[in-house]
């Protein structure tokens, strides 16, 4: 088997359908030997239904609770037989052409651990979905508005701005919405760490394979379209609290006992409040939406 492609789904029944499409497309002109894995995490919307009566030939397991991101993720890669696992989001579609092309890529380099290719919007508008790794004085920059002061500066690490849209280049971490990773390399890491069920789980995978010595790639040549959020969006000031509860996690585990203590511990107050402020302001707007929704009915 040359490829497996593993989509975790929850509540975008519509997405999936026009994701798993695509798929049988591009797979259709294809020489690779591949295989499509759903993990459905408990969808209330009809998604694993859905695909089990409309796209047979994909494999399906239907959880009966919401797994998350990281575990979803990990039953597919422990079921996965393919050489390489495309980890891919259900609210993208994949043009024919691209599945051949990032296996390529990383058959032609053997160093290469990983590669994603670039996201764009359903109009072709590239995305921002490469970063750098968010190291204290990458972090720094971001809080405290130095890294849009200084866009070419250490302080702007984390957007990695200077990223080629126009060639591949070896990067930190990219998006894991489509993400091709060797099994060599998974096989050398692990597969995702579930104490990041949502957020960081990619980040910190992407940490662990660099420090293995494994590259990373990101290829803007290869394209696929991406929503983005489909899932995160249904639950916006939740998403927001576990995603800095996910940065705090990251740097327990990677920076703890590496910093200064009252450095690490300043970090870890300052990433506490500021998700507690953007969720509120989160929460404020979605109170005002939802007024504002009910005034003009």
């Amino acid at each position: 088997m040359d490829l497996s492609i593993i989509i975790v789904n929850w509540n975008t029944r519509d997405l999936l359908r026009a994701c798993l499409a695509s798929l049988r497309v591009a797979l259709a002109g294809s020489p690779l030997r591949a295989e499509v894995l759903v993990i459905d995490n408990a969808s209330a919307d009809g998604s694993a239904a859905m695909a089990a009566a409309e796209f047979p030939e994909f494999g399906l397991t239907a959880n009966a609770e919401n797994r998350n991101y990281a575990a979803g993720n990990n039953q597919g890669l422990r079921a996965a037989a393919g050489e390489f696992q495309l980890l891919l989001n259900p609210d993208t579609e994949v043009p024919p052409g691209a599945l051949d092309a990032l296996v390529t890529f990383l058959r032609e380099r053997p160093q290469a651990g990983a590669v994603s290719p670039a996201l764009v919007h359903a109009d072709g508008r590239l995305q921002a979905s490469v970063r750098g790794f968010p190291s204290p004085m990458a972090l720094a920059g971001e809080l405290t508005g130095l890294a849009r002061l200084f866009p070419r500066s250490p302080w702007a690490a984390y957007r990695a701005a200077d990223v080629p849209v126009d060639a591949p280049s070896p990067v930190d971490q990219p998006m894991a919405s489509a993400f091709l990773i060797r099994r060599a390399a998974l096989d050398q890491t692990g597969p995702f760490d579930e104490a990041f069920p949502l957020f960081f789980n990619d980040v910190d995978l992407c940490y662990r394979l660099k420090a293995a010595g494994w590259e990373i790639w990101y290829e803007p040549r290869i394209r696929i379209v991406h929503v983005g959020g489909a899932s995160t969006r249904q639950v916006r000031p939740q998403a927001i609290l576990r995603s800095h509860d996910g940065l705090r996690q990251f740097y327990a585990k990677h920076y703890r006992g590496r910093l200064f203590w009252p450095a690490y511990a300043a970090i870890v107050i300052t990433i506490w409040l500021t998700g507690w402020l953007r969720a509120a302001l989160a929460w404020v707007g979605v109170r005002l939406h939802h007024g504002d929704s009910e005034t003009r009915s």
